[in-house]
């Protein structure tokens, strides 16, 4: 039966050791092989993506090349800067594998601008990390160029990080909506969307960025998904992770994971707002289901129904 699925692929799908265009546009063929099957499947879809080393890396670069006459565009400007690249590889990689399936689907990417609160705590506490992992001497370099705030990550190094408030809103959520009635396979919500808020009626940009599973979630919810499919790199969400007694969670409800977040069993910036993004789609739509799984796990998902499938 034809169902409208929300996929948020990770950043596993998109950038692996090459952040080059080539080293990207490869990684992405590869993620098409497996979107495919949705497709082949005859199922609705809407691909959403993050894209934090993207934006980072293009950051930098404008700031290493910003001068007075040619300054150095804000966050929100070079996350719809990637939406675009991203969206643009993408595509040609899904028209490319379709193409070997011998089937033809429009494909189109959407800008998408997600609408947050200006009084939203985390504007004072940013936590998202976005970029490159830097040396502290290369850190203490950019710092005293910008206003960046760093934080260090797991004795990797350093990393900007910035507000990352919750969505509220999903601005061209009818847009997307009627696209994919059409048949038309959809790419919206790249990097969690385009961050702004309303004054006086009108969208304003800020520098944020938004986290793509909780905007995944809202946008799955206002165009009334009958699944959300997040993928990661593992095939289940476990409990007791990298303990003797790790366990897979497979069919799971939502009260039962509930427990498990109290019980703190995911890590917050990795599964946590995953398992929240899940939980949160449920309750707004108790008829749907939330799927927490790999890429390669796709054709699994759909013949036997494997993953860590979370239900009402």
């Amino acid at each position: 039966m034809k169902k409208r699925i929300v996929v948020a692929l990770g950043g596993n799908a998109i950038l692996t050791t090459d952040p080059s265009a080539k080293g990207q546009q490869k990684a992405l063929a590869h993620t098409a092989y497996y979107l495919a099957d949705f497709i082949e499947a005859g199922h609705e879809l809407i691909i959403t993506h993050g894209n934090g080393p993207q934006v980072g890396n293009l950051l930098l670069q404008q700031q290493l090349g910003a001068t007075e006459k040619n300054p150095a565009m804000p966050v929100d400007t070079a996350v719809a800067m990637t939406q675009g690249s991203i969206g643009y590889w993408l595509e040609n990689a899904l028209v490319a594998e379709l193409k070997k399936r011998n089937l033809s689907k429009n494909t189109a990417t959407i800008l998408t601008q997600v609408v947050v609160s200006e009084t939203d705590p985390a504007f004072q506490a940013p936590s998202k990390p976005i970029g490159p992992f830097l040396s502290k001497e290369e850190m203490e370099v950019e710092k005293q160029q910008t206003s960046a705030v760093f934080v260090e990550d797991s004795g990797r190094g350093f990393r900007k990080v910035v507000p990352s408030p919750k969505p509220i809103d999903i601005v061209e959520y009818p847009v997307i909506q009627q696209m994919v009635e059409n048949g038309i396979i959809t790419i919206a919500g790249g990097g969690g969307g385009i961050p702004v808020v309303i004054k006086e009626g009108i969208y304003q940009g800020v520098e944020a960025v938004i986290d793509k599973d909780f905007a995944s979630e809202k946008i799955a919810a206002l165009v009334h998904a009958d699944m959300l499919v997040i993928l990661t790199g593992v095939d289940h969400v476990s409990i007791n992770f990298n303990q003797p007694n790790q366990a897979d969670l497979t069919k799971v409800r939502v009260a039962e994971i509930e427990k498990y977040i109290e019980d703190n069993q995911f890590a917050p910036g990795s599964m946590l707002p995953k398992v929240q993004a899940a939980i949160t789609f449920i309750k707004e739509n108790a008829k749907g289901k939330a799927v927490i799984t790999s890429l390669e796990n796709i054709k699994n998902l759909l013949e036997e129904e494997t993953g860590t499938i979370i239900t009402a």
